[in-house]
């Protein structure tokens, strides 16, 4: 888990993106100025519930969010992204 020395606001998370993969299903090697932003990712950290919102995400969930959704976080030379809990799109 990641410890941090804060804490999050209400009605946010932190998500660790999964990695996508380096090749194609026919074994073509993708460049990286060729990858897409990983669309899914691990909630790592969840907030508070909001007074008109409940959090119905936990740590340990899948999720699936939108191309531009977050802002990318470096902790500890880890790469994360802090959310909204609008943001997700799916929980798996």
């Amino acid at each position: 888990m990641v410890e941090l020395k804060g804490k999050i606001l209400a009605g946010k998370i932190l998500v660790a993106p999964i990695a996508i993969e380096e090749k194609t299903a026919s074994g073509i090697i993708i460049p990286d100025s060729a990858k897409e932003k990983p669309l899914q990712g691990k909630v790592v950290l969840v907030g508070a519930d909001k007074k008109d919102e409940p959090m119905e995400i936990k740590a340990g969930d899948t999720v699936v969010y939108g191309k531009y959704a977050g802002i990318e976080l470096s902790i500890d030379n880890e790469d994360y992204l802090l959310m909204s809990q609008t943001d997700i799109l799916y929980i798996a």
